[in-house]
């Protein structure tokens, strides 16, 4: 099968998800909260369930753990990426994010079996170097997650490699079917927190209402199918791979619309990770 249609819909992916920082920090200036915008984001996109359950699968049913991991792994992924960008510096953010070829690596040697090559063993080495490097700060010395948007990040980056697992682990699941259910698993995460953290409605404005809407409609809906849909279709490494693309889009961006500006430590501290993501995702699976 030709790889053409699944490698340029992860790029446009990554692309998207490289510049969908700006619209958020957007409409959190106009009283929407990380939290509230999550919800009411994938909660548009749940609009198209009707048109997509034509195509829905019930054979996932007989796998509820990978289901479960899908659902919620792709649900605290979004949330917590969306409340990391916005409370964080934007690079940083996905420099933290992107140790995911790490966790896939690991999770897979766990989960599924896959064997650990010096390769493997060389680029999870690599990357966590280039994560103290990215961590390392003069005023607090070691090099550990000094703000609540760096736990959310790695958090983040974390539940992103379940979920890719759970995504090929799930080949009787339609595509139509994961899509659904990693909506739901952002909803019910965003209402959980919403209701725990007791955080008021955002004060109601068309414009910042009908942003959220047409932002998950034209924005997360098209992410969420593209990605699922790459990565569906081919190895869970290689679609690491190209996935990296969004660290370039979000550095530009970052540097262009907010004027970040990234230190000695943090060039080679990405240079590492990205390296280290690299090998991972480019070695083929034993």
């Amino acid at each position: 099968m030709s790889q053409t249609l699944p490698v340029l819909s992860l790029l446009l992916s990554a692309t998207l998800w490289g510049l969908v920082w700006y619209p958020l920090r957007l409409l959190e200036q106009q009283g929407m909260a990380g939290m509230w915008l999550s919800l009411i984001t994938y909660g548009a996109c749940l609009i198209t369930v009707p048109w997509l359950f034509r195509n829905w699968s019930r054979g996932a049913l007989r796998h509820p753990l990978w289901l479960a991991t899908l659902t919620f792994g792709v649900g605290w992924c979004n949330v917590a990426f969306i409340l990391a960008v916005l409370q964080g510096e934007v690079v940083r953010v996905i420099l933290l994010f992107y140790l995911s070829p790490l966790w896939t690596v690991i999770l897979g040697r766990v989960l599924l079996g896959e064997s650990v090559s010096a390769r493997a063993a060389l680029a999870l080495v690599s990357a966590l170097c280039g994560a103290m490097l990215v961590l390392w700060s003069p005023d607090v010395g070691f090099p550990w997650p000094r703000e609540g948007a760096d736990w959310l990040a790695l958090s983040a980056g974390l539940a992103f490699s379940a979920s890719n697992v759970a995504v090929r682990r799930l080949q009787d699941l339609s595509l139509a079917g994961k899509v659904v259910f990693s909506w739901w698993g952002v909803v019910l995460i965003a209402s959980a927190g919403i209701a725990i953290l007791d955080l008021p409605a955002p004060p109601l404005q068309w414009s910042s209402a009908l942003g959220a809407v047409g932002l998950g409609l034209f924005g997360f809906l098209l992410m969420t199918v593209t990605v699922q849909y790459g990565v569906s279709r081919m190895p869970v490494r290689r679609s690491a791979t190209i996935i990296l693309f969004e660290v370039v889009v979000a550095t530009l961006s970052a540097h262009w619309l907010a004027q970040e500006s990234i230190t000695g430590p943090q060039w080679l501290g990405g240079f590492l990770i990205l390296a280290g993501g690299l090998a991972a995702a480019t070695e083929e699976s034993s």
